[in-house]
């Protein structure tokens, strides 16, 4: 049995984890990643590939790092094919964006956070956490094979969906949201394909419907021809065959004839609100493993950066105090909510709406709607619809007046919850109170949409 001391240790290397590694050690703190994939294999794990927003990720890792990994920035839009009306709705993406080649941006990482002073321990297995009483004061893991004992001052969870460490830590007596289950989440499976011409939407992000409201098909374009192909579906529902149905999908579109594929991979995401506290004695969560996804997109990767260099500045400023109490961490949660936090709350109403919904009646409702504020609804958790917009829409999806109307009804709550999260607690103590008049706005929500409740 091996044991090591550090100042901070973080489970993962992904995004979050390296971006917030990078920032403790760069402040002069011993920090010590444990990652399950060995040297050769970190980094590579399944993702979208698309990146948005890389124009203002954070300092830590400078951009400067990450380019070479940027290996499509022509892309400028989404591109949603609505079969059923033989359409295809083209709408803005704010904001800089780009596909990458995500094995080489997970090296990337990698080695900006090492060059930061980050010591990674690879082919380590977490099994357990330590604690000393209400605090969590460290890990138990298998490196290896070999026994290994981390004690650590305060300990980051980076380790992504449905965390070993949230189900071994006990968080009873903290704020930390434990009102998580597997329904809330994603499940998906994406294939690298490669054709020999270069496909005509080489500067859009592709988003297809599945047959089923709760599932969409996605072609993102890291070169015109090299495509990252998946398919996902939300866990609350009926489990799609995510590898038959892509390769069915993919059979129906001519530029992928003759296509070699590889590096097939599957993952689950979170597509749910934010957790409601990612902190407790001695531990934050990060990234995926704090529900820092956009619900309607599953784009996770500025989410977990952002995440990873708050968390990193609030342990900072912990170990400078010799405090890691959930009180001193709070500042990372008010940080969290007021970036972003609240806006993926917002688009988690849209997202409960849309498993609610059936597929034909959605479609209709996304025809209908200009690309602008579609993609406003979809970034920002809000739009304006104003009266002439209202009735083109009511017009354009004539037979579908129901989604129409719910669809009005619940930007309305969802806007309230947003105006809702603004006012998110500045102390641990005064979140119960918040959480039951948000929890009130998300009955509305709920029968509003038509929809079983989420949490």
């Amino acid at each position: 049995m091996s044991r090591r001391d550090c100042d901070v240790a973080i489970v993962g290397a992904g995004t979050a984890g390296c971006y917030a590694g990078a920032t403790i050690a760069n402040a002069g703190y011993d920090v010590l990643v444990l990652e399950r994939k060995t040297e050769e294999e970190a980094g590579h794990i399944a993702c979208g590939d698309a990146l948005k927003g890389a124009d203002a990720f954070p300092d830590a890792i400078p951009k400067s790092t990450l380019e070479p990994a940027m290996t499509n920035t022509e892309v400028d839009h989404g591109r949603f094919e609505l079969p059923e009306h033989d359409s295809v709705l083209e709408i803005p993406v704010p904001g800089e964006l780009a596909v990458i080649d995500r094995w080489e941006y997970g090296r990337a990482l990698l080695r900006a956070a090492s060059e930061a002073g980050v010591e990674f321990s690879y082919d380590t297995v977490v099994q357990d956490v330590l604690q000393d009483g209400t605090r969590v004061a460290g890990v138990t893991a298998r490196r290896k094979g070999e026994s290994l004992t981390v004690e650590a001052d305060l300990t980051i969870d980076g380790a992504g969906a449905l965390s070993i460490l949230q189900d071994k830590a006990d968080l009873s007596n903290s704020t930390f949201d434990t009102n998580v289950t597997y329904s809330q989440f994603c499940s998906a499976y994406r294939e690298i394909v490669h054709v020999e011409e270069e496909v005509e939407w080489k500067d859009a992000l592709v988003f297809k419907p599945t047959k089923r409201a709760a599932g969409y098909l996605w072609y993102f374009p890291r070169t015109g021809t090299e495509i990252n192909a998946g398919v996902g579906f939300q866990m609350n529902e009926e489990p799609m065959k995510l590898v038959d149905d892509l390769k069915a999908d993919l059979a129906t579109r001519p530029e992928f004839e003759g296509a070699t594929v590889e590096d097939k991979l599957g993952a689950a995401l979170p597509t749910r609100r934010p957790y409601d506290s990612a902190v407790a004695p001695g531990f934050m969560a990060v990234g995926d493993s704090a529900g820092h996804v956009n619900p309607t997109t599953g784009g996770g990767i500025a989410g977990a950066a952002y995440a990873g260099e708050y968390a990193g500045e609030q342990a900072i400023r912990a170990l400078e105090a010799g405090d890691v109490s959930e009180a001193m961490l709070w500042d990372y949660n008010e940080r969290v909510m007021d970036h972003y936090g609240g806006r993926y709350a917002a688009l988690d109403v849209y997202n409960i709406m849309a498993t609610a919904g059936d597929v034909s009646d959605l479609t209709s409702l996304l025809a209908s709607l200009p690309g602008e504020n579609l993609a406003e609804a979809l970034y920002s958790g809000s739009t304006d619809f104003g009266l002439k917009l209202k009735l083109r829409a009511a017009m354009d999806s004539f037979g579908h007046w129901g989604t129409i109307l719910d669809f009005y009804r619940t930007k309305r709550v969802a806007d309230e919850l947003l105006n809702h999260y603004e006012r998110y607690p500045d102390r641990p103590s005064a979140l119960a109170g918040w959480q039951r008049e948000r929890d009130a706005i998300m009955d509305r929500v709920y029968e509003t949409a038509g929809a079983e409740a989420k949490y």
